[in-house]
């Protein structure tokens, strides 16, 4: 195709570039805007307009940007006051019935007169028919220092009858008080333990004849120690 000739772009058939219109059919042969002189005009105007815009707005630096809203450097914030904090809600105060206040009144009646176990004392209190749930009342509230009661239970036991440490152990675990306790009454109540054995074998033989041999073995079976039992039986004639 000849350089000075063109397409026309509506029925596509050729025309001379020069034609202000198509021939065959009659459609105007607009030029492309970027070789119309106005377009190039409207360009640079545009580019300059950015340009400059870009430069006014920047903001000077070290300055602070004056807008509608207060600037952070020239204006302290002003913080709303903390809300207080609202009371704890209290709670509401366990209410004691009569039945638990009587029940704790016997309780500690009955350890001013002699030592309990914490369920020795539960029972003794259902035994005066409190209910169950009186008693455990009484007996988590009367104060009372469980391992001082074994300690107490222990002397006692030992003022009517002689025992080895481990038949002692025994017999306050029989009263309700836990192993830790009746330990710490055996440990804490002073007892000679050969004394003890000496004790028993006196009372064996108080009530029967018994051979050297045959009274060691009843003291052992009684908890004492072989040492034990035999400074028991050599203390009374063996």
């Amino acid at each position: 195709m000849d350089g000075k000739m063109t397409v026309c772009k509506t029925c596509g058939k050729e025309m001379a570039k020069s034609a202000k219109a198509c021939p065959s059919c009659g459609a105007k042969n607009k030029k492309p805007l970027f070789k119309r002189w106005w377009f190039w005009l409207l360009l640079i105007l545009v580019i300059g307009v950015a340009a400059g815009g870009g430069k006014d707005g920047e903001a000077p630096q070290g300055k602070t940007v004056e807008s509608g809203r207060p600037s952070v450097e020239s204006k302290v914030v002003e913080t709303a006051p903390a809300a207080e904090t609202a009371p704890a809600a209290q709670e509401p105060e366990e209410t004691v019935t009569t039945g638990q206040k009587n029940a704790l009144k016997s309780a500690k009646n009955y350890l001013n007169v002699m030592a309990f176990s914490y369920e020795g004392l539960i029972h003794q209190l259902e035994f005066e028919s409190y209910s169950h749930e009186d008693a455990v009342y009484a007996a988590d509230n009367c104060g009372a220092d469980w391992e001082e009661q074994a300690l107490k239970s222990a002397k006692n036991y030992l003022n009517t009858a002689p025992f080895s440490h481990d038949g002692l152990v025994k017999q306050l675990e029989f009263e309700k008080y836990t192993a830790e306790q009746a330990a710490y009454g055996a440990d804490n109540c002073g007892a000679d333990w050969n004394e003890q054995a000496v004790k028993s074998a006196k009372n064996y033989l108080d009530l029967m004849s018994f051979s050297r041999d045959g009274l060691i073995s009843q003291l052992e079976f009684e908890g004492y120690t072989h040492d034990q039992a035999v400074y028991g039986a050599q203390a009374n004639g063996y």
